[in-house]
């Protein structure tokens, strides 16, 4: 989507790092907790299971429920080899997240981050909402005519834009309150993850990665329900549906509230070996398992 290769201030945290976690989340769904997830043998499973993962901020199971297991296998001598670091290439902002990681861990952070908060965005609403409303427009554009996205994820991913742009718009982004008990937070769970370090995301592995990016995902959550968005609340919202079923191929209408907006979407999703996973996520990961380290980027997008 909108790539940058310098981490933003803490007042834009919010509303640029969301939009990434937020196509991760995309096309899932769970099922109201106590009722049991459904068998591995129904289309919906390739979606409840990612839901329930990503709903207790377990980033591992999320990566063993996403692919089948030779598959993962595949992008984890990947991830080895500083090829890729999916699932986290779901993100539109992907190249950005080991920069905001290692950013947030610095010495001195809390005080260098405030103080860019101030200097930028500190009482700047009227300038906030304008930025939310054409970035909003931007990623719009973007998604509609990206190529590197299937039809139903563009179509998803377009509402999943319009409804955060509503919220950004609307969000207390400029409140210096929210700023410095956001910050601290945000700092002292990055540093917690042991990431900051370069190529730290590569060395420790897909697994070791990814286990300590949960607890930094669970109090990103917190931040954003700080200024008005409930991640949770959008995931435990969601109904899924089974459209149409031919062998091992499936249609999956999604529908959710998100900031208050409502979002109504197709999933695609295929059996393999047994189980159902989301089309778009096997296409993905299979290019990257696929690409030589200068062809990466071009070849995931693709």
């Amino acid at each position: 989507m909108m790539k940058s290769h310098q981490a933003g201030p803490p007042g834009a945290t919010p509303w640029l790092a969301t939009l990434g976690l937020l196509v991760v989340l995309a096309g899932c769904t769970r099922a109201p907790a106590p009722v049991a997830l459904p068998g591995p043998d129904r289309p919906a499973a390739a979606v409840t299971r990612l839901v329930e993962d990503l709903r207790r901020n377990d980033l591992v199971a999320y990566a063993r429920h996403a692919l089948p297991p030779s598959l993962l296998a595949q992008m984890q001598v990947a991830w080895r080899e500083r090829r890729t670091i999916w699932p986290l290439t779901q993100l539109p902002l992907d190249d950005r997240l080991p920069g905001f990681i290692a950013v947030l861990s610095a010495p001195g952070a809390e005080k260098s981050l405030l103080g860019a908060y101030t200097r930028q965005f500190h009482g700047a609403d009227r300038e906030l909402r304008s930025a939310a409303s054409t970035l909003g427009l931007f990623a719009a554009q973007y998604v509609s005519g990206a190529e590197e996205y299937s039809a139903p994820e563009r179509a998803h991913y377009v509402q999943l834009v319009a409804a955060l742009s509503q919220w950004g718009q609307r969000a207390p982004l400029g409140d210096p309150r929210l700023a410095k008990a956001a910050v601290p937070q945000l700092v002292a769970a990055a540093r917690l993850t042991g990431l900051g370090a370069p190529d730290a995301f590569h060395d420790a592995g897909m697994e070791r990665s990814l286990r300590r990016l949960g607890p930094f995902l669970a109090r990103f959550k917190r931040v954003c329900l700080g200024y008005g968005l409930d991640l949770d609340a959008a995931l435990d919202s969601v109904e899924v549906d089974l459209l149409e079923q031919t062998g091992d191929r499936a249609r999956l209408r999604l529908r959710y509230t998100l900031a208050g907006e409502d979002v109504d979407a197709i999933v695609l999703v295929e059996r393999r070996q047994g189980r159902w996973y989301l089309s778009d996520l096997l296409r993905h990961a299979e290019a990257q398992a696929a690409a030589s380290l200068p062809g990466l980027k071009a070849a995931a997008r693709g």
